[in-house]
C-alpha cells in the first residue's frame, strides 16, 4: 500500500505468464555452464550423440516454442562464456575445415597452436581441420614439441570425419588420454554447420545454434589477435568482420590481424590487397600482417604486435 494525493492505492504484484517449452529437447536452454567434449559426444553411437540430437531438432521446422528454446539456450552461452573468458587472454586461429590429419597444414596449425598456447589461451571455430589441429596445439602447450609429433601421428591414423565421425572422435579421445593434463583452449561451433561435428580438443565448448551470433562472437573474445589460415568463404568472412571491428576500433581496442600464407592469400583467395587498401591511413594498418610460416605468425602474436 502507498499514499499519493491524499489517495491510498493498491499496488499489484507484477505476474508473468508461465514459459512452457517443448519436451524431450537435446539441449538444456538454461544451462549454467560451456560444453565439454564428452557431454556433446555422449553416445558410443554418433547420431544418438547430444551433439548430433541437437542438429537434427535444429533442422526440423521450428514453431515459436522450438525458437524460444534455442535463443535461451545459446543467450544461456553467451553467459556462460562471459564469465569463462574473464582473466584470460584469448588468440585466436581461424582456417579452413577441409584440412585433414597427416597433411603438411594440419601439423602447421598445430604448431601454431602449440606456440601460442605457452602465454595464452586458444580460440577456434571448434571444427574440424585447422581448427581442430590449433586447439590440439593449445591443449598440448604444456608438453613438448616430440609429444606433440607423436600425437599427430596417432591422429593421421584417422584422416578426417568421414567416413566414421566415431572413430574420428575415438582418435582424439584416445590422444587427450594418452597426454593428460593439458591447457586450456576455446571452441566455439555452431549448429548451423552441424554436418561438420566439434572437435574434443578444446577444455571448453561455446556451441551455438545461431551462427551469426557465434561468428560475432568468436572474433569479439579474441583480444590478443588472431591468426588467418589458409580457407575458404568462411575464413574470408572472418577476415573481414574481423577487419571492420578494428577499422572503427580505438587504439586501446585494436588486435593483430595476421595472414599466413603470402601466395594464398594474395593470388589464391586474394583478400590481402582489400584488407590493406581498407587499414591504409588507419589506426589498425600497422597491426595487419602477410608472413609466409606459422612461426612469424606466432611471433607476431604473442609479442602483441
Amino acid at each position: 500500500m502507498r499514499q499519493t494525493r491524499g489517495r491510498s492505492i493498491q499496488v499489484q504484484p507484477l505476474v508473468r505468464g508461465g514459459v512452457s517449452l517443448p519436451a524431450g529437447l537435446p539441449v538444456d536452454p538454461y544451462r549454467h555452464g560451456l560444453y565439454t567434449a564428452e557431454e556433446l559426444y555422449d553416445a558410443d553411437d554418433y547420431a544418438a550423440t547430444r551433439d548430433a540430437r541437437a542438429y537434427a531438432w535444429s533442422l526440423h521446422p521450428a514453431g515459436r516454442d522450438d525458437t524460444l528454446a534455442r535463443a535461451l539456450h545459446d543467450h544461456a552461452i553467451d553467459e556462460a562464456l562471459t564469465a569463462w573468458i574473464e582473466g584470460r587472454r584469448l588468440v585466436g586461429v581461424m582456417g579452413g575445415h577441409t584440412v585433414q590429419r597427416g597433411e603438411p597444414a594440419y601439423a602447421a596449425a598445430a604448431r601454431l597452436g602449440h606456440a601460442l598456447g605457452a602465454g595464452h589461451t586458444v580460440a577456434t571455430g571448434g571444427g574440424p581441420g585447422a581448427m581442430e589441429a590449433a586447439n590440439l596445439g593449445g591443449r598440448l602447450a604444456r608438453h613438448s614439441r616430440s609429444d606433440l609429433d607423436e600425437a599427430l601421428d596417432l591422429l593421421a591414423r584417422v584422416p578426417a570425419y568421414r567416413p566414421s565421425v566415431e572413430a574420428w572422435a575415438r582418435a582424439a579421445f584416445d590422444v587427450c588420454d594418452r597426454f593428460p593434463g593439458g591447457a586450456e583452449s576455446l571452441g566455439i561451433p555452431t549448429w548451423h554447420y552441424g554436418h561438420e561435428p566439434p572437435n574434443v580438443f578444446p577444455t571448453a565448448i561455446a556451441k551455438y545454434f545461431r551462427n551469426a551470433t557465434r561468428e560475432a562472437i568468436l572474433l569479439e573474445v579474441c583480444d590478443a589477435g588472431i591468426a588467418f589460415l589458409p580457407g575458404s568463404a568462411g575464413t574470408a568472412q572472418e577476415i573481414f568482420q574481423d577487419a571492420c571491428e578494428n577499422y572503427y576500433a580505438d587504439e586501446s581496442s585494436i588486435a593483430p590481424m595476421v595472414l599466413v600464407g603470402r601466395t594464398y592469400w594474395t593470388e589464391t583467395v586474394p583478400a590481402w590487397q582489400l584488407l590493406t587498401a581498407l587499414a591504409r591511413g588507419r589506426l589498425m594498418e600497422p597491426h595487419v600482417h602477410l608472413v609466409d610460416s606459422v612461426e612469424e605468425a606466432a611471433n607476431l602474436l604473442v609479442s602483441g604486435t
